[in-house]
């Protein structure tokens, strides 16, 4: 699989399952860490979270994020 040619999402079959990273706790890099679709009206996610699969978890805005001090 090329970064070009991300997978089919299953649920939707219109969009495509891009990947997403984020960092551990200790500040390592998680890479493939959750999956999304594309396509905006189907929101289907795969996510790792401390060694479980979470499928169709709600999906947040962000909006009401605030940044962690450094």
């Amino acid at each position: 699989m090329s970064e070009s040619s991300w997978p089919d999402c299953q649920e939707c079959t219109s969009g495509n399952l891009l990947p997403l990273s984020d960092f551990g706790s200790q500040g390592a890099p998680i890479h493939y860490k959750a999956w999304v679709c594309t396509s905006s009206t189907c929101g289907y996610n795969i996510k790792i979270r401390n060694g479980d699969v979470y499928i169709n978890e709600p999906i947040a805005s962000g909006e009401s994020h605030s940044p962690r001090p450094r």
